[in-house]
């Protein structure tokens, strides 16, 4: 997630109910993916324009990129101010957007649905809270809310284990700039929460690897992603310093995983994505078009269930924007937003 700080957050929360519509998908080339990793830039292109800099607000951030079962691309805009949709269905066939869920609290920074009840969690940064619509939107419910060991959350990216349960990268301290962030497991039932990981450096994107036996994580403040390792009950059995990214001024941002293993590391400070195998070594960058002004981050990405189509949510003065780019392998669950 771009950043904010908390405070931003709580005068930005701002929402109202309206109409999904189902979507469709597309599949990529491989051959042209393949390509392009071996000459070292994936060429992103504009797909469209989702929102525009809103006037409450100064700014709009595109979030949290993820499938529903029907085929749309659902994506939040954490700075919309009220009466704007936080959460839009973009059906990717056809290239049109429509509002999902608003609310006049929630600063949500990621979406994803569960494999448990199928139902779409949403992290609200501002509020510690992590809440679940219905898949069609609306019937908002809180998921989980309160301290986790004495200290509220300030949940920012979200991923899911198989069975349900949910991983959740809280950036506790961003605002003051200290390293208390934390990587924190709710149970499937939100009963129960616990500290994985702890004195992190505004801990940001978050993923399952591609056969569910770690976490990757992210630290915005360090641009490092580090290596979770998990046992079969979710317990740590070891943690590392994966990978250095050399960001220069951007930072690391959320991250997403394909077939093969692959990270996609998003960038905040730079319209651009950096693509990494399983054993760190940088494979590709995903660049957005020469002369592209207005745009100066790339959060998350969604790659297509199956195919190897990718959606990038891209934003900046110039507004919120979807770029498509060919991945290096096939999307699965960990290759959706979060």
């Amino acid at each position: 997630m771009q950043r904010l700080s908390a405070r931003s957050f709580a005068a930005l929360a701002t929402i109202g109910t309206l109409v999904l519509t189902g979507c469709g998908t597309e599949s990529g080339h491989p051959e042209a993916a393949a390509s392009a990793a071996a000459g070292r830039t994936i060429r992103a292109q504009k797909f469209m324009r989702l929102t525009q800099v809103h006037s409450g607000t100064g700014m709009t951030l595109l979030e949290g990129p993820t499938f529903g079962k029907d085929g749309g691309l659902f994506v939040v805009d954490v700075t919309a101010p009220e009466g704007k949709p936080k959460v839009m269905c973009v059906d990717v066939r056809n290239k049109k957007s429509r509002g999902v869920h608003t609310d006049g609290r929630g600063a949500y920074t990621s979406a994803q649905f569960s494999p448990y009840d199928g139902r779409l969690y949403l992290s609200d940064f501002a509020h510690g809270e992590v809440v679940s619509l219905a898949p069609g939107g609306g019937d908002k419910r809180t998921f989980f809310s309160g301290e986790v060991d004495g200290a509220r959350m300030n949940p920012d990216d979200i991923a899911f284990d198989q069975a349900g349960n949910l991983y959740v990268s809280d950036s506790h301290g961003l605002s003051e700039g200290e390293a208390h962030g934390r990587v924190v497991r709710i149970s499937r039932d939100g009963t129960k929460a616990t500290v994985l990981a702890k004195d992190l450096a505004a801990t940001n994107g978050i993923s399952f690897d591609a056969d569910h036996r770690g976490l990757w994580f992210s630290e915005l403040t360090e641009n490092r992603i580090s290596y979770l390792r998990l046992d079969a009950k979710g317990e740590v059995t070891s943690r590392h310093t994966a990978i250095r990214v050399d960001g220069g001024i951007a930072q690391t941002d959320s991250i997403a995983v394909d077939a093969d293993g692959n990270l996609y590391q998003g960038l905040h400070g730079r319209a651009a994505m950096a693509v990494y195998d399983r054993n760190g070594e940088r494979l590709a960058t995903v660049e957005l078009p020469a002369r592209t002004e207005g745009l100066e981050s790339a959060t998350n990405v969604a790659i297509t269930p199956g195919g190897t189509k990718a959606y990038m949510t891209v934003s900046g003065p110039a507004g919120g924007y979807l770029y498509s780019f060919d991945a290096l392998a096939e999307g699965i669950r960990q290759s959706n937003g979060g």
